[in-house]
């Protein structure tokens, strides 16, 4: 009865953990997105410049980007249900204040307090799965909430679009502001409250001394994810280029990039499947060869072949970062998870943001198309840093400290 009684509450908060991290994921991603409607409306609203409108967008990112080690260490101290919530609260709170600025000044301090909001959700969101599943389901698990965070991207915005027919811009932003007090008070509500991972025996520390996957392991891993970020960003930058040399008008370039992105979020889901499936170190080939052969496939074929390309092209882009957020806790201790989260997240964020500039002088330089074989050429570099990693996932490691 006992073992009953405790089968019941693992899957109780399961249940729990997965709905709270993807919900939050869900809603952080799509406030996260939500900035670019918003942008336009702003630029006629304040008279702005493109570089103001540039830094609005680069505010946002780059403080959600540089606070996640901080969030990830609030958490191990006052626990992932607290920081999580008034994360997502604050990321709330910004877009109320947005709602009520009157000027450019108070708009940048509204994103930068939505930005210190949404530093929260991916280190602590993520730990939670990764802690309430273990194995090839923690995978699995972290694919599904990594799903759930295209599904914010898509929905949020499009709630805001639907509003704005119906509402000015300020009650709709207050409104959408609002959710994030509904969804902390849920989050503090429903969040699994884990007990302290013990720690590792004996037996089992002397194989997680080893001094390759130690030293080695998680940075490897990290610079991985940073590539792959810096490609996807950088590509996405420069699609609506491709695609208007080629013809597109602009209703057809969002068009375009809604099948990027509807192949992305498939890829999150489906790649995490096949990583569990293939292992962690086959799908990264997989997936990053895909995506070298892809992008410079679509340089010289038509508009409409193009268009055929881009979803397959999503799946792949996107594909990699499912493996690779779901192989941090085999790679780390269970009480170092969220902060290793919050490094790996800083990473991957950070080189997003910074990526598009550095490849736009370099297309500055040597033109579009030339800037574009750059981007997919770097996509090289993660094959060896994942040939690296193979001994980390040659066998059932014990977890290794950061």
């Amino acid at each position: 009865m006992t073992v009953l009684a405790d089968t019941d509450a693992t899957k109780r908060d399961e249940r729990r953990a997965m709905s709270v991290a993807s919900g939050a994921h869900a809603l952080h991603d799509g406030y996260t997105d939500l900035i670019y409607v918003m942008l336009p409306i702003w630029q006629a609203e304040f008279g702005l410049s493109f570089a103001a409108v540039g830094l609005l967008r680069g505010l946002f990112a780059g403080t959600m980007a540089s606070l996640q080690i901080p969030a990830g260490h609030l958490s191990e101290r006052y626990g992932a249900a607290i920081i999580l919530a008034l994360g997502t609260a604050l990321a709330g709170f910004g877009y109320c204040v947005a709602g009520l600025s009157g000027g450019f000044g108070m708009l940048l301090i509204a994103l930068v307090i939505g930005g210190i909001g949404a530093s929260a959700q991916h280190p602590i969101a993520s730990a939670l799965v990764a802690r309430a599943f273990s194995g090839p389901r923690s995978l699995k698990a972290l694919g599904g909430y990594n799903f759930a965070g295209d599904i914010g991207k898509m929905t949020v915005p499009a709630l805001a679009s639907l509003m704005l027919v119906a509402m000015p811009w300020r009650p709709a932003l207050i409104i959408l502001g609002a959710a994030g007090f509904v969804a902390a008070l849920l989050i503090l509500l429903l969040t699994p409250r884990f007990a302290q991972t013990a720690a590792i025996p004996a037996a089992k520390a002397e194989v997680a001394e080893s001094p390759r996957i130690l030293h080695y392991a998680f940075p490897t891993l990290t610079s991985i994810g940073v590539i792959d970020s810096a490609t996807r960003m950088g590509f996405l930058t420069f699609l609506p280029f491709i695609l208007t040399a080629k013809g597109a008008s602009l209703p057809t370039v969002g068009i375009a990039l809604t099948l990027v992105f509807a192949g992305g979020a498939l890829g999150k889901l489906v790649c995490a499947f096949i990583g569990a499936r293939i292992g962690v170190i086959g799908t990264v080939f997989l997936t990053e060869i895909m995506t070298l052969a892809l992008i410079l496939l679509i340089l010289p074929v038509p508009l409409e072949a193009a268009l055929v390309i881009l979803p397959v092209l999503g799946i792949a882009l996107n594909g990699t970062s499912s493996v690779l957020y779901g192989s941090v806790p085999s790679l780390v201790k269970p009480d170092k998870r969220t902060r290793a989260f919050g490094i790996f997240y800083t990473g991957t964020i950070g080189a997003g943001a910074i990526a598009p500039i550095l490849y736009g002088f370099i297309s500055d330089a040597i033109g579009l198309n030339g800037g574009v074989i750059v981007v997919a050429a770097l996509i090289v570099l993660t094959l060896p840093l994942a040939f690296a990693l193979r001994p980390a996932f040659a066998q059932d490691q014990s977890p290794s400290a950061v």
